[in-house]
């Protein structure tokens, strides 16, 4: 299946890593060198992504800047005898990236962002969902969503998993098995003695057309309270859909807060 558009995304405040978020966006919390999400990024270019939506904060421009050209940066390497480290600061190349405003004030909720950007999709087209704050890690530098997308039939749609300690589930989103092994419905944040398995959800998807319209129109009615991914997902399901399990084979990480964090850093630099 070729797909060559994702759906990223990094609106959020990031509160549980308030106060450092108070000027540092979320998605931009650094994991080594990089920031957080452009794990996520160079993950999908090579997985053969060219165009990047990002749902942002209107007020936010971090993300934006992080890829876009600097030329007073690269005049200054340049002038400094530093020339190596040009390969560092540039844009990838031959990607393509939007920036699509989220009023932080109305909705919220992981469907609201797939719902503004449903405008952009064509009819028929498959997409990538992919949150901007946690990743996979391969050490081998193998891409997981090229694996998610090569394990996805045309026109399917899927979902990367993971195992955890049972004990730590009431953090996630907790995936449901029927009797074939077959997702049955995503569980939010069980307590671990009610949890139907220690198999996550790891915020990496390939939505199809019909997926990605369902979405849209759960994000376009009134509801109190927050507009959750997985509730599209189980209806999807329960009327007829099918969503494809994929386990991860690299590691999670994530930036969710300090403790994750700090093992993320500790990952990435090798200790």
């Amino acid at each position: 299946m070729n797909i060559t558009k994702a759906i990223i995304p990094v609106a959020g405040w990031g509160t549980r890593r308030l106060p450092v978020t108070k000027a540092i966006e979320k998605c931009m919390m650094p994991i080594g060198n990089r920031p957080v999400v452009d794990y996520v990024v160079q993950d999908a270019i090579l997985a053969g992504i060219t165009d990047f939506y990002f749902v942002v904060n209107a007020q936010d421009t971090q993300l934006e800047n992080y890829y876009s050209r600097n030329e007073k940066l690269e005049r200054h390497l340049e002038f400094s005898g530093k020339p190596e480290y040009l390969r560092y600061i540039k844009p990838p190349e031959n990607v393509r990236f939007f920036y699509i405003d989220q009023d932080m004030n109305s909705k919220y909720g992981t469907a609201i962002p797939v719902g503004l950007c449903f405008p952009y999709v064509k009819p028929g087209e498959s997409v990538a969902v992919l949150m901007g704050d946690d990743f996979i890690y391969n050490q081998d530098g193998s891409s997981e969503l090229a694996n998610l997308i090569r394990q996805t039939p045309e026109n399917g749609c899927s979902m990367l998993s993971t195992q955890i300690d049972p004990q730590a589930v009431e953090q996630y989103g907790v995936i449901e098995f029927d009797d074939q092994g077959n997702y049955y419905q995503m569980v939010e944040h069980p307590k671990p003695e009610e949890a139907p398995s220690n198999q996550i959800n790891i915020s990496k998807y390939i939505f199809n057309y019909d997926l990605l319209q369902a979405t849209a129109a759960y994000s376009n009615v009134e509801l109190t309270g927050e507009y959750m991914i997985t509730e599209p997902i189980n209806q999807y399901v329960m009327t007829g859909g099918k969503m494809n399990v994929v386990p991860a084979r690299g590691q999670y990480l994530d930036a969710g807060n300090a403790y994750s964090w700090l093992y993320a850093n500790r990952v990435i630099l090798g200790q």
